[in-house]
């Protein structure tokens, strides 16, 4: 009977992904009345007399140094991107995590604020989860308008078939679309979980049926504890993106850097750093200072975007502005900052330890 039931949700899920087609191809039929609008109107201007019409006609080639010249200033404002391993999807080099104020319940305006200002500065890649408070909720308010500009990766803390198409569908809802970018294992820190996933009624078969079915584009997994287990997983199935814990703390405790990040490179998957700055821990006045240094440690990595929950606008302006004048750190500079939190490496180790 619950198998029964899990099939007809993911016919629900079929039958609005079509409708939300059909809605996308009335969106172009509009566009198209209102191109054939404007060039009725361009046509009806050419039949005025010439005193009537007003243009101001440039030699060509000072239209075509104007043009260079807006899309150079337009290229140095862009964050950089990076291919997403083997998706053919390229990603802002920052990415805005859904905790913190993205999660909160109390003010859904100012996450939509926080939100919707990260996309007008280029940010692409938004990361979120059912457990992230209201985070799926207040994202969609935004998604609903903006989904084209975006790179939608969720999750499933789910282990079994079932579970992961209940919460899936709930997330369609809350998020207001009809498809996810990416949806991930969330949170895979044992070998009796890994086993849960594969089996037969396990997460990986839902995963599978949505990409198949194009509700989701492509699968990954993430884990912040054990390595190992993440290590274990990929060799075992053929994920697409791996997100996973990187920070000058990392090579210290079960190191996410030196044994994850070499198989992932191999195989060609996206790779998204989280606790970048270790929810704040990775800060002393000796030690780690600015977001400069913690995003610039980790993007001088073999990562594609490396995601940070944002508590104000301020912060989000000051991570934007890092990315755009990121330069990679030389082996020198890695080492420097790895010395400099050694002293309170285990602070910042935290979640691997206790959560």
């Amino acid at each position: 009977m619950d198998k029964l039931v899990s099939r007809r949700r993911f016919v629900r899920l079929l039958l609005a992904a079509g409708a939300a087609l059909g809605l996308a191809g009335c969106a172009q039929f509009f566009v198209g009345d209102e191109e054939e609008s404007k060039e009725n109107k361009k046509k009806a201007e050419e039949k005025l007399p010439e005193d009537k019409i007003e243009l101001e006609e440039k030699p060509e080639e000072t239209r075509e140094e104007e043009e260079k010249k807006a899309n150079q200033e337009d290229d140095a404002e862009k964050i950089p991107r990076r291919e997403l391993g083997n998706t053919g999807r390229q990603v802002s080099i920052f990415g805005l995590g859904g905790s913190f104020a993205v999660a909160g319940r109390d003010n859904p305006e100012e996450a939509e604020a926080i939100v919707n200002k990260a996309l007008d500065l280029g940010v692409n890649y938004i990361d979120t989860a059912p457990t992230y408070g209201a985070s799926e909720s207040n994202l969609g308010r935004v998604i609903k308008h903006r989904r084209e500009e975006v790179f939608l990766a969720g999750k499933t803390i789910e282990r079994t078939y079932d579970g992961t198409m209940q919460v899936f569908e709930q997330s369609l809802e809350r998020l207001q679309t009809d498809h996810l970018d990416l949806l991930q294992i969330h949170g895979l820190h044992s070998r009796a979980e890994l086993d849960q996933i594969l089996a037969s009624g396990g997460a990986l078969a839902a995963l599978d049926e949505l990409k198949s079915a194009g509700l989701i584009n492509f699968t990954g997994l993430s884990g912040h504890k054990e390595p190992s287990i993440l290590l274990q997983a990929i060799n075992e199935y053929d994920f697409n993106c791996i997100l996973l814990s990187l920070n000058p703390a990392d090579p210290y405790y079960h190191s996410f850097q030196n044994e994850v990040l070499p198989a992932a490179e191999e195989k060609n998957m996206g790779i998204v750093a989280m606790k970048v700055a270790a929810y704040g821990h990775i800060f002393r006045e000796e030690g780690i200072t600015t977001m400069d240094e913690a995003l610039g440690y980790v993007w001088s990595y073999p990562v594609d975007t490396a995601i940070v929950g944002i508590s104000t606008l301020d912060e989000l302006e000051e991570n934007v502005r890092s990315a755009k004048k990121f330069k990679p750190f030389g082996n020198q500079e890695l080492r420097r900052l790895e010395e400099l939190v050694k002293p309170y490496q285990e602070e910042v180790n935290f979640y691997k330890k206790k959560w």
